[in-house]
């Protein structure tokens, strides 16, 4: 059987109307539906969606059918879910908090119960065509928490998710009074994807806030997943633009727009009536340019489509009635008997009247307040074939990360983007084409297709990533041959960390003591003469002695610093110094003074910085701050530096778990080894042990040992089934 691909977003790509009594449909024009024909139109692979009006229940068979023929399958929602769901969390609460227009929102209990209904609707729907096998491709922030419910139905299935719109920065996230349940509904996913690398920080930032949540570089670890967050900036079929020229209707089109405009300088900006789009500042920016530079009036003229959208929304209303009263002001100020500053149209065109005018405007005006990608830059940018024109684009849009041969304005300053369109209109023939041309060879290169190839292809390595890491999950049949070769064995060495291994971690690391349970498997395991077992700890020795020194064990402390064999002293490493301890002491001592939560354990040979206490992110900050400013101290003493969980150790070169493990190996050859850790520290005995050695990193599956467990509690899980192997039990 073929596996197929899901494609799940908000709306089908189709426009279905009703003419006569019956449903007839029509492609969609947009770029996401053309970038995405490519997947959904192949064999099996269909696309869930809503279809974008109320069918009544009594004709959904009829639009199912009809959709069938194109691989689509509907999700039907009432009015009321319209209403609450799409009107309102969608476009009330994540739209303007996500384009950073907060005052806007309307934090509605009735709106995210809708939102968790309708999300739960398409999740049912998805499954009952979802096989295993399959992948499924969730889009946008209408379907914030889809991935999680698909994946509690089909824990195993291949999902990703792209964001088409802005991700904010945690401080303005975490007004939404149900952000933990959105990253965690994101969290669902195996890739999720957005426009720009500044989306893929706020969302780390805010996903590093779930208790359950570790992030490292761009992978998240989460309920024992690894999920991929990155970048994938967003194109168009540059293709179809270019070729547009071609359309005797564009061609009428640029020959009209040409008679009618002569020789003045068109500026063209084209929107949906939104208020993140940034309209009434580009007019008023318009309007400084007419009344401070008067010898420009009758010489250029503003083009401005605004394409109809919620205009029923009071806001959405007020803001076209805005927009009408300053058009109409521009145009009475300043209009005369044979020129008209501004020709406002309030309506949608066809795809051929759009690329007449991009081929025929001398500058596009592209300034949102926020805005995901947005790829009318790249339309017109496309459509310039003779290399000539400008973009003026705001630096709050995706695509100026990639277009920065435009002019790149802040939308908020209105003598900014002034002057702007005046270096626009009176810029060179030569410098424009020398722009142009390096925006027309990106917009070519990273086009729809690049775009969903390069999404595809991610999540194909992320399954590889996430198959090799299941397999090295220390489930029951890897269990079960620990245990065969464990009983078959005569001489075994069980190398064990403490915290974080043998016990969890504890906010202060004094409450970290042995419990009864842990001295009883500790005492069953050493009860076998064929063990040898050895505690090995980056703890001070006094404390391992304190804890251990009664059971017949081999203590290594301080990363190997020092070691005691059952029975015997307590020896150090030969040649070890402490005498650099204090110059590093006292730079750690200002950090201390300057982090809350944080403090310092001095060890005899090493010192620790500890900050697991201290607020999420100040801590990391901190410690990539000490480390920077004690590089070259560290490497002129013969000095380690150690980051590991929540602490960063120094110490002497010569300590090191991994030597300390080997130098107990001298000379013996057991038959069984076994190490366990969960830390930094620990993966220089990983290293360090032949490959026949079953090495278990703790807690993380991302390690040079063989296996993984997830928690203190498998590890004792574990060891307790190797202890009722030992004689007498």
């Amino acid at each position: 059987m073929v596996n197929k691909t899901i494609i799940v977003s908000n709306r089908l790509p189709v426009k279905i109307v009703e003419h006569q009594g019956e449903y007839r449909l029509s492609p969609s024009e947009g770029g996401l539906a053309t970038g995405l024909g490519s997947v959904y139109k192949k064999g099996d692979n269909i696309w869930v969606g809503w279809p974008g009006i109320e069918v009544p229940e009594e004709r959904q068979a009829e639009v199912t059918a009809k959709l069938a023929e194109l691989n689509l399958i509907p999700v039907f929602l009432t009015a009321d879910e319209i209403n609450l769901y799409y009107e309102g969390f969608s476009n009330e609460v994540l739209w303007p908090v996500f384009h950073y227009m907060v005052t806007y929102a309307n934090f509605d209990q009735s709106y995210r119960d809708s939102y968790q209904q309708v999300n739960e609707k398409f999740g049912h729907i998805v499954a009952s065509h979802l096989q295993e096998g399959d992948t499924v491709w969730v889009h946008d922030y209408q379907l914030l928490l889809l991935s999680a419910l698909i994946r509690e139905i089909q824990p195993q299935v291949l999902i990703g998710f792209f964001q088409h719109i802005p991700f904010p920065s945690y401080e303005i996230f975490r007004l939404i009074p149900w952000r933990d349940e959105l990253i965690a509904g994101m969290l669902g996913a195996d890739l999720l994807g957005f426009h720009t690398f500044d989306d893929v920080r706020h969302f780390l930032s805010a996903a590093s806030r779930l208790p359950q949540v570790k992030v490292s570089d761009n992978i998240v670890s989460y309920k024992d997943r690894q999920i991929v967050v990155e970048s994938f900036p967003m194109g168009i079929d540059s293709d179809k633009f270019e070729g547009l020229i071609a359309e005797p209707q564009v061609r009428e089109h640029m020959r009209l727009f040409r008679k009618t405009m002569g020789d003045r300088k068109i500026i063209l900006t084209i929107d949906r009536l939104d208020y993140s789009k940034g309209i009434l500042q580009r007019l008023q920016a318009y309007e400084l340019l007419l009344q401070t530079h008067p010898e420009l009036i009758g010489h250029i003229s503003l083009y401005m489509i605004v394409v109809p959208s919620r205009d029923t929304v009071p806001r959405y209303k007020e803001l076209r009635d805005q927009i009408d009263q300053l058009v109409g002001n521009i145009n009475s100020s300043y209009r005369t008997m044979s020129w008209q500053p501004v020709y406002y149209f309030y309506r949608s065109f066809t795809i051929e009247f759009l690329s007449a005018l991009y081929r025929t405007a001398d500058v596009c005006l592209v300034t949102p307040m926020r805005d995901g990608m947005n790829l009318v830059s790249k339309e017109y940018v496309a459509s310039r074939t003779e290399d000539t024109g400008v973009l003026i684009l705001s630096e709050m849009a995706g695509a100026s990360k990639e277009l920065n041969d435009a002019i790149i304005v802040n939308p908020n300053n209105i003598g900014e983007v002034m002057r702007a369109i005046l270096q626009a209109i009176q810029m060179p023939e030569a410098e424009q084409i020398f722009r142009m041309k390096q925006m027309r060879a990106v917009v070519s290169k990273f086009n729809i297709h690049l775009w969903v190839k390069n999404f595809m292809e991610k999540l194909e390595e992320v399954k590889v990533l996430q198959e090799s890491l299941r397999t090295k999950y220390a489930v029951k049949g890897i269990r079960t041959q620990i245990e065969e070769a464990y009983t078959k064995s005569k001489d075994r060495y069980l190398f064990l960390d403490y915290d974080g291994t043998l016990v969890g971690f504890q906010g202060d690391i004094d409450q970290a003591s042995p419990d009864p349970e842990l001295y009883q498997l500790l005492e069953r395991l050493s009860a076998d003469p064929a063990n040898k077992i050895v505690i090995v700890s980056g703890r001070r020795h006094e404390t391992l002695e304190k804890w251990f020194g009664h059971l017949k064990l081999d203590l290594i402390a301080e990363h190997g610093a020092w070691h005691k064999h059952f029975k015997q002293d307590w020896k150090s490493l030969p040649l070890l110094t402490d005498r650099w301890k204090q110059e590093v002491k006292t730079v750690l001592d200002t950090y201390t003074d300057r982090t809350p939560g944080s403090f310092i354990e001095d060890k005899s040979y090493s010192l620790v910085w500890h900050y697991r206490k201290v607020e999420k992110g100040l801590g990391e900050l901190r410690a990539n701050e000490i480390i920077n400013h004690l590089k070259v101290t560290i490497a002129d003493k013969g000095l380690q530096l150690m980051p590991g969980n929540k602490v960063i150790e120094f110490k002497n070169i010569e300590v090191n778990k991994g030597k300390a493990t080997l130098s107990w190996l001298h000379e013996e050859e057991p038959d069984f080894i076994l190490a366990l850790g969960d830390d930094h520290t620990d993966e220089d005995i990983f290293k360090a042990l032949s490959p026949e050695a079953f090495t278990i990193k703790v807690g993380s599956n991302i390690s040079a040992a063989r296996y993984y467990l997830r928690n203190p509690v498998e590890v004792r899980d574990l060891l307790y089934t190797l202890s009722l192997h030992t004689p007498d039990h």
